[in-house]
């Protein structure tokens, strides 16, 4: 059964292997997982870093990390979306919903109505899941490049 919870500074080296594992999969430049387990460490001590781990039995089979900033437009913090990564054998599980779901949550107990999310104009199928779950694309594509979606916290 898989559960979520918010991650915790103990966590940092297991979300530093799933980050790694997330961008060797797309072939994105990365750092060693030594490295980004020591910039876990420190970003999960802030108040306005988010993390959500997602475990099977134990076995950690996701994560999201989601950042907080001031915003003029409205009173609480924009919530940004800065990853959100599911082990690839179980995608299609719910898995990621559930890991959006509680991101959503947390970000609404920390004021925040609204999420951003950058998206891969050529992903076609994260662009998907994120407008099932009520994000709009604010930006016209070209060619290739990096999308906004905008979304409520609330769902």
């Amino acid at each position: 059964m898989t559960t979520v919870r918010r991650a915790a500074v103990g966590d940092a080296d297991v979300l530093a292997r799933l980050l790694w594992d997330f961008n060797t999969e797309f072939e994105t430049e990365v750092d060693d997982v030594d490295v980004l387990s020591v910039r876990f460490a420190r970003l999960l001590e802030l108040d306005d870093i988010v993390a959500v781990l997602a475990e099977d039995d134990g076995t950690a089979v996701g994560f999201a990390l989601v950042s907080l900033r001031p915003a003029i437009w409205f009173d609480g913090p924009v919530s940004q979306l800065e990853e959100l990564y599911v082990v690839p054998a179980l995608r299609d599980h719910g898995i990621g919903t559930l890991v959006l779901d509680l991101c959503r949550r947390l970000a609404v107990e920390k004021g925040s109505p609204e999420m951003h999310i950058n998206v891969d104009e050529v992903d076609t199928g994260t662009r998907r899941f994120y407008e099932r779950h009520g994000f709009v694309n604010i930006e016209e594509g070209e060619d290739y490049r990096m999308l906004c979606y905008v979304g409520p916290t609330a769902t």
